[in-house]
């Protein structure tokens, strides 16, 4: 069918076969920048806990993470971390994302800006199912489409959040 035939098996000299990496993976030198650069970031107090302590670089992982840190890195340190690492047809929509979900937690949203996000996810999503396969896409994914229109119904985002309730 000739569908993304570079992720195909491939035989090496050995008549052993491998599947190569996809282009969304990161490679060492990708991995290393994205967790030092996570290790390295620096917040106000009181605006999320110590972050470089919850990122460990050998074996690079992140632990410890209490919900707002991971809405903070969302929001705010993925597209930081993520500029140098992965290849742009990748990096771009991941980056487009993330601004969504921070234009939708704005504390001032007009009713033009959220017509805006809503034609915006669209193609944000679109550029996604270009880049992943299928079984990335759930419903979780899909739910991001009805976000602006629930703010169009339910107003501000931070007046229906639960971090006060889990403090």
């Amino acid at each position: 069918m000739g569908i993304r035939s570079d992720l195909h098996a491939v035989k090496d000299g050995t008549r052993k076969m491998y599947l190569p990496y996809a282009f969304v993976t990161f490679d060492k030198k990708g991995k290393e920048i994205f967790y030092n650069t996570l290790k390295n970031v620096k917040v106000p107090d009181g605006y999320a806990s110590n972050i470089s302590k919850c990122v460990q670089l050998k074996p690079p992982k992140l632990s410890g993470f209490k919900s707002h840190d991971y809405h903070i890195l969302m929001l705010l340190l993925l597209p930081i971390s993520l500029r140098k690492t992965l290849p742009k047809s990748v990096r771009i929509p991941l980056i487009q994302l993330s601004r969504y979900f921070r234009d939708l937690c704005f504390k001032i949203l007009k009713p033009q800006d959220l017509a805006r996000m809503d034609a915006e996810i669209l193609l944000i999503l679109c550029q996604l199912e270009k880049v992943f396969p299928p079984s990335f896409f759930d419903v979780m994914v899909h739910l991001s489409v009805h976000l602006s229109t629930e703010a169009k119904m339910g107003g501000l985002v931070h007046y229906r959040w639960m971090y006060p309730i889990k403090r």
